[in-house]
């Protein structure tokens, strides 16, 4: 496997600069954690708060599923759209892959704003294009910030910033749900779309101040370049050669099969997490907002305390023997999830049952991240080769989302259950290590 040969990730450290940069440990853990703090507000309030509101307000699990498959369609498009732009980018005064950063955050904020002005009950199909328009920017915002792991981070370190990276999101995605779905029955859609933009607004401001080196301009427009003067068929060519090295990249057994598992969990834990949600509030009695809280609560549970402790392991044991035991666990937690749901305590134990299917599942999440960087280190496409895995996650959670709704209505709960922990189970046999 390909070893990173960026300069930034030959040393742990360096001496402290005067300008807050990814040169030092804790402004790249800072930036790093701060971003994925802002995805997970969003995801928060869009894939949990908004997604329970809909189901609440008399929307089935085919109307929220795609709703939740517009939102995440561009995450899905991510290698195609943002992937050779950041392989490629530039030197710039304001850093290659940071101005590309900057950039996107002011277009996700932009769309945002448009929240503001749907009214107080929209339509989901009108928040979920919007939410579209956002997800667009905020996936290359996501790309050039994988890129910069990939570049800065030393293989060592990696357990530990895929844990912060994971505490970012799922603090995030928990302070979304548990805000939001407080203010948007109590103060309505508007109200909660501002809280929504000043809290976002405030985070990518404060991510922005970090440079990629210390001596990169805060603000700078690009100077000229010769590359605008490139003709059409020299920029063809250079990007079929692009192709071609990306596609040499994957043609590995390992990189095949580590796309395969990429779609497999997302696609099979969105099977049954979206029907769940939804028969809690509609068959069971659950308050949206409840519900929503809760999530919230075990989302900050597992990717907090649980994200440390192990990114530690990972660090410790190597990704490849982390990942297989969390396959493991997981395939662990849905044969009892079935078994709870066949004795009929689905609605009794299902606090449990959401333990058991999202916590599990986020801890794996960061042994997963270190294995997809490692794989992703070879010359010159790493951020492509990232950006496909990370797509292949999403589009198995898209589909997944998109299918839920026929799923649920064709096949029972406790089926569906077995089948995601015989998913986690063949993971796990494909990623068992020599020595585990």
């Amino acid at each position: 496997m390909a070893r990173m040969s960026s300069p930034d990730a030959s040393v742990p450290d360096a001496p402290t600069p005067s300008a807050p940069s990814l040169l030092v440990r804790r402004w790249r853990v800072g930036l790093f954690s701060g971003l994925y703090l802002y995805q997970g507000l969003v995801a928060g309030f869009a894939t949990t708060a908004l997604a329970n509101h809909f189901a609440a307000t008399g929307f089935d699990a085919g109307a929220v599923g795609s709703f939740l498959a517009l939102v995440g369609l561009p995450w899905v498009l991510q290698p195609l759209l943002w992937g050779p732009l950041l392989d490629r980018a530039e030197s710039h005064p304001m850093g290659a892959r940071r101005v590309w950063l900057v950039r996107a955050l002011m277009g996700a904020q932009a769309s945002l704003g448009v929240l503001l002005i749907l009214g107080g009950r929209p339509d989901p199909r009108a928040v979920g294009g919007v939410l579209l328009l956002h997800s667009l920017c905020a996936s290359l915002a996501d790309t050039a910030t994988d890129r910069m792991i990939v570049a800065s981070v030393p293989e060592g370190e990696l357990g530990r910033v895929s844990a912060c990276t994971r505490a970012g999101f799922v603090t995030g995605g928990a302070v979304g749900a548990a805000l939001f779905a407080w203010l948007l029955p109590e103060a309505g859609f508007a109200a909660a779309a501002g809280v929504l933009l000043a809290f976002t607004s405030l985070l990518a401001l404060v991510c922005g101040l970090v440079r990629e080196r210390p001596g990169d301009a805060l603000l700078r427009k690009r100077p000229p370049s010769p590359r605008a003067r490139v003709g059409w068929v020299r920029r063809l060519a250079d990007h079929l050669r692009h192709v071609t090295r990306v596609s040499a990249a994957f043609r590995t057994r390992e990189a095949a099969g580590l796309l395969a598992l990429c779609f497999g969990i997302d696609f099979a834990l969105a099977l049954f997490q979206v029907p769940f949600a939804v028969a809690l509030i509609r068959d069971h009695g659950w308050e949206a907002d409840a519900l929503s809280r809760l999530q919230a609560g075990l989302a900050l549970l597992g990717g907090t305390v649980g994200a440390g402790l192990v990114g530690l392991g990972v660090d410790r044991a190597g990704p490849a023997r982390a990942l297989f035991r969390l396959c493991l666990a997981c395939a662990v937690a849905f044969g009892l999830i079935a078994l709870m749901i066949l004795m009929g305590l689905d609605a009794r134990a299902g606090p449990m049952i959401l333990g058991l299917s999202s916590v599990v599942p986020a801890l794996l999440y960061v042994a997963l991240l270190p294995t997809v960087v490692l794989a992703s280190r070879s010359g010159g496409v790493s951020a492509t080769q990232f950006q496909i895995f990370m797509a292949t996650m999403n589009l198995g959670d898209v589909a997944g989302a998109g299918l839920a709704g026929i799923i649920d209505q064709r096949v029972p709960a406790a089926l569906t259950a077995s089948g995601v922990g015989a998913v986690f189970l063949l993971c796990a046999v494909a990623r068992r290590p020599a020595r585990c």
